[in-house]
C-alpha cells in the first residue's frame, strides 16, 4: 500500500509547545473551584521517636482557617490496617500519612492545616506545637554498613569462577566508590487540587506520572469505587521519576476533602520537596581482572544502599556490570541499609546512573593499570550478547557509538599521560565512558477515532512529563494513516482513557506508542473497508493501488476525504480500541539501548575549579520518532550527568537526621553557566525485533556514563583518582 512521506523521523515542535510558553497549560495547583480551601502540611523535626501531643488551639482561633488534621483528629481510614501498594511500591509496608503517633523521619507529614487561603494556611501551620519523646535515629549510610541485609532484587546469579580468575589475572583493580543522595528537584513542586462533587465523586488534578496509579491507589486507600475517582493531569512541570508514586499531599487532599466534603489544594513547598523519595546514596565496590591485552577475566560489583526501615527499595545497581561487556566470570551483590529516613525513589536511570558510574569508572582506572587507550579496552571488550540472561542483542550499535562520537570529539589527538594536556593554568583532560539502559515495552492500550470532518483523536491514560508525548503519539498516529499532523490530536492525562503504564522507563513510546500504531492501523482497515462498500470502483483494486495520503483515500488519479468516507459509516465516524502485548519477538533476545559519552574538562590547576567544556554523546536508540525531543531529552541527561559529578549532594545533618540544604540556593544543580557545549549524535540502529516502531526511548540512557567520562577526565587532567561522588573543589584540591 504506497503512503505519504512518513511523519515519523520529522524533528517537529512540540504539539502542546504554544500552550505552555503562552500560560494556557494548566498544572496540577492551577485549577480554579468556588469556594476551593487550601491545605498546609506541618512535618516533623525529629528523625525518630512518637508525639506526645499536637496543639493546634492557637492555628484554630485563627478566622478563616477550617480545620487542623492530624493523627488523632482525621477520618477513619479502614485501609489504614491493611497492606496495600501501588504500582511502583518497594517491598515493606508503603508510608501512611497521619496513621499513628510514630515519627519515621525527619520532615514526616504530621498535621494538615486546612484554611480560606494557601498564606493563611501556612502561616496556621507555623502555630502548630508539636511535643515528642526522642528517640535514637541513624540517617548515615556509611555508619550503619554492618547493618545491610541482602535486596529482595533479582541479582543476576555468580557465573564462572570469579575469584579464581581473579587471583590470576595479570591486571586488576580493587576500587570503591560513593554515590551522594540526590533529589528530583523537578520545576513544578508536587500538588493535587482534589474537586469535590455534588454527588460525592472526585475530580482530582495531581502532579503525577500515572494517573490510573493514583486512581488505584486512592480506590484501595480510602475504599472509593473507581468511578467516583477521576485523577487528570494534563500537564505535568518535570518528574524525572518523583511522579512515579502518588506522594503524600494527594492522600492528605483526598482524606481533607471527603472529611469536609470540600475542593482542597494542598501544595508542597520547596522545602518539602526533599520530605520523600530520591535517589538514594551507595557504596560500590568493584573488582576487575584482565589479562596482558585487557581482557576481562574476572567482575565483581558488591554494592550496599540506603532504604526506609518500612521499606526496601532496589533497584537494578549491579547487573550492568555482568551485561555491558564480555566475562564469563561474574559475582554480583546487592545489599541494603534500613535508616531513619523516607523510602528512596525511582529516578532518571535508577540503578544504572549509579550503577555504571561505578563500573565505567573501574574501567578507567583498568586502561590505566594495563597501559591501554580507555577506548580501545572497551573495544576489545564488546559484547554481543547479554552475559546475564545468555540471549543476543536484538541490536547493539556501540562499537558505532565508540567510533563516530570518538571521531567528532577528536579523541585520537588525546596524549595518554594525566596531567600532559594544558591551556595556560588550566589542565586539560579527557575522558569517555560507555552507557547502557533497558529497552522495555509494557502492555499498553490505546483509542483511535476518525470523525466526518476528518480529524483523528488518539487517547490513553498516559502522562507526558515534558518528554514531548502529544507529539510523538500524534506523528505515529499521523503517519499511520496518513494525515496531516494538524488533522490529529493525542489526548493524555486522565484515568478514564484506555490503560496505560507509567510513565518512566523509557518505555512510554516503545508501549503506548505500540499501541497507538496498532489501534490507528486496524481503523486504516475500517476505513478501507467501509470505503469498498461506499465506493464500487475501489472493490476489486489491490491494496498495493490504494494509498492513505494527506487525508485521503487515493488509488489511480482519484482521491476520496477519509472525512466522506466517514460520513458513510453508520455511526458518521470510526472508532478502535486496541490492547496491545509485548512483541513476541522480544522473546528471545535482549534489548538495550546503548551510549558512549566524551568528555572535556579544564581544571584551574591553581583553584582546583572544574569545567566541563564540551560534551560529545553517541547515543544507539533504534528508530527515533522525533529527533528533535529526543535530542533533548539527551541533552537533559547530559547536564543532569554533570550535575551527579560535579554538583549534586542532599547535606544531611546526621545530629539531627535532617537535610539542611533543602532548597534550590543551597542544592546545587548545574546552571546555564556550568554547561559548556553538547553535542548529540544518534547513531542508526535498525532493529524491527524491540517493536513494531524499532524505537527503544532515550529518557534514561542520556544521563547514563556522564558523570564517569567527567570523573575519568578529571584523573586526565591531574593525575588524581576521586571516588566519592559529587567531585568538589575541596577533594580535588
Amino acid at each position: 500500500m504506497n503512503r505519504m512521506p512518513p511523519v515519523i523521523g520529522q524533528p517537529l515542535d512540540r504539539v502542546d509547545g504554544v500552550a505552555k510558553v503562552t500560560g494556557q497549560a494548566r498544572y496540577a495547583s492551577e485549577y480554579p473551584a468556588t469556594g476551593l480551601l487550601h491545605g498546609s502540611v506541618v512535618c516533623s523535626t525529629i528523625a525518630r521517636g512518637r508525639v506526645l501531643r499536637i496543639d493546634s488551639s492557637e492555628a484554630l482561633k485563627l478566622p478563616g482557617v477550617i480545620a487542623v488534621l492530624d493523627h488523632a483528629h482525621r477520618p477513619a481510614v479502614s485501609s489504614y490496617d491493611d497492606d496495600y501498594s501501588d504500582a511502583d511500591a518497594a517491598k515493606g509496608t508503603p508510608f501512611r500519612p497521619l496513621f499513628n503517633d510514630r515519627v519515621l523521619y525527619s520532615g514526616q507529614p504530621l498535621a494538615l492545616v486546612v484554611a480560606d487561603s494557601l498564606e493563611l494556611a501556612r502561616h496556621a501551620g507555623s502555630l502548630v506545637h508539636i511535643d515528642y519523646h526522642e528517640e535514637a535515629h541513624q540517617t548515615d549510610l556509611l555508619a550503619a554498613l554492618d547493618q545491610s541485609h541482602e535486596a529482595p532484587a533479582e541479582t543476576p546469579a555468580a557465573r564462572g569462577d570469579f575469584a579464581g580468575q581473579f587471583a590470576k589475572a595479570a591486571v586488576t583493580v580493587d576500587a570503591t566508590y560513593q554515590t551522594a543522595n540526590e533529589h528530583h528537584n523537578p520545576m513544578e513542586p508536587h500538588a493535587s487540587t482534589v474537586l469535590y462533587k455534588a454527588d460525592g465523586s472526585l475530580e482530582i488534578h495531581d502532579k503525577t506520572q500515572g494517573t490510573q496509579n493514583c486512581q488505584d491507589y486512592l480506590h484501595k486507600v480510602f475504599g472509593l469505587p473507581k468511578d467516583q475517582v477521576r485523577v487528570l493531569a494534563a500537564f505535568v512541570g518535570g518528574a524525572f521519576g518523583s511522579g512515579l508514586r502518588p506522594q503524600y499531599q494527594l492522600p492528605l487532599a483526598v482524606m481533607a476533602a471527603l472529611h469536609l466534603k470540600r475542593s482542597v489544594r494542598v501544595t508542597l513547598t520547596r522545602q518539602q520537596m526533599f520530605t520523600f523519595g530520591y535517589r538514594p546514596r551507595t557504596r560500590q565496590r568493584l573488582r576487575l581482572g584482565a589479562d596482558a591485552d585487557g581482557r576481562l577475566l574476572a567482575v565483581a560489583h558488591d554494592a550496599i544502599g540506603q532504604t526506609s526501615r518500612f521499606e526496601d527499595f532496589t533497584e537494578h545497581l549491579v547487573e550492568w556490570s555482568g551485561m555491558l561487556y564480555r566475562c564469563d566470570n561474574v559475582a554480583l551483590s546487592y545489599r541494603l541499609t534500613p535508616l531513619d529516613v523516607f523510602t528512596p525513589l525511582d529516578m532518571r536511570a535508577p540503578g544504572a546512573a549509579s550503577g555504571v558510574l561505578a563500573l565505567e569508572c573501574a574501567m578507567d582506572e583498568l586502561a590505566c593499570a594495563a597501559k591501554l587507550d580507555p577506548l580501545e579496552l572497551r573495544r576489545v571488550n564488546f559484547a554481543d550478547r547479554n552475559g546475564n540472561e545468555g540471549k543476543p542483542y536484538s541490536s547493539k550499535e556501540l562499537l558505532a557509538c565508540y567510533d563516530q562520537g570518538a571521531r567528532r570529539f577528536g579523541w585520537s589527538g588525546r596524549n595518554v599521560i594525566p596531567r600532559s594536556m594544558r591551556r595556560g593554568r588550566q589542565l586539560i583532560g579527557w575522558g569517555m565512558a560507555g552507557g547502557v539502559w533497558e529497552a522495555m515495552q509494557m502492555k499498553a492500550s490505546a483509542k483511535a477515532r476518525l470523525d466526518a470532518q476528518g480529524h483523528l483523536t488518539v487517547s490513553s491514560a498516559t502522562t507526558d512529563i515534558g518528554t514531548g508525548t502529544y507529539t510523538v503519539m500524534a506523528q505515529i498516529a499521523a503517519d499511520a494513516i496518513g494525515l496531516p499532523i494538524a488533522d490529529v490530536t493525542f489526548v493524555l492525562g486522565d484515568s478514564s482513557l484506555p490503560t496505560a503504564p507509567l510513565q518512566g522507563g523509557s518505555f512510554t513510546v516503545s508501549s503506548v506508542g505500540a499501541a497507538v500504531l496498532q489501534a490507528c492501523q486496524v481503523l486504516r482497515g475500517k476505513v478501507l473497508e467501509r470505503a469498498r462498500v461506499a465506493y464500487p470502483a475501489l472493490a476489486s483494486l489491490p491494496l498495493e493501488a490504494i494509498s492513505f495520503a494527506d487525508g485521503h483515500l487515493q488509488f489511480g488519479k482519484q482521491r476520496i476525504a477519509l472525512a466522506d468516507i466517514a460520513a458513510t459509516s453508520p455511526k458518521g465516524f470510526f472508532e478502535v480500541q486496541i490492547d496491545a502485548e509485548p512483541s513476541a519477538k522480544r522473546q528471545p533476545f535482549s534489548t538495550a539501548t546503548h551510549s558512549a559519552v566524551f568528555v572535556e574538562v579544564l581544571v584551574d590547576e591553581a583553584l582546583g575549579t572544574i569545567k566541563v567544556n564540551r560534551v560529545v554523546s553517541a547515543v544507539a536508540a533504534g528508530r527515533l520518532v522525533n529527533p528533535k525531543t529526543a535530542r533533548s531529552q539527551i541533552l537533559g541527561g547530559v547536564v543532569w550527568g554533570l550535575g551527579m559529578a560535579l554538583h549534586e549532594q542532599a547535606q544531611t545533618d546526621h545530629e539531627l537526621g535532617r537535610i539542611l540544604n533543602h532548597n534550590l540556593a543551597e542544592y546545587h544543580i548545574p546552571v546555564n553557566a556550568d554547561v559548556g557545549d553538547i553535542e548529540v549524535i544518534f547513531v542508526e540502529e535498525q532493529d524491527d525485533i524491540v517493536n513494531e516502531l524499532g524505537s527503544k526511548g532515550v529518557g534514561e540512557i542520556g544521563v547514563v556514563g556522564v558523570a564517569a567520562a567527567v570523573a575519568n577526565a578529571i584523573y586526565h587532567a591531574t593525575g588524581k583518582r576521586i571516588r566519592a561522588f559529587p567531585i568538589t573543589l575541596d577533594t580535588l584540591l
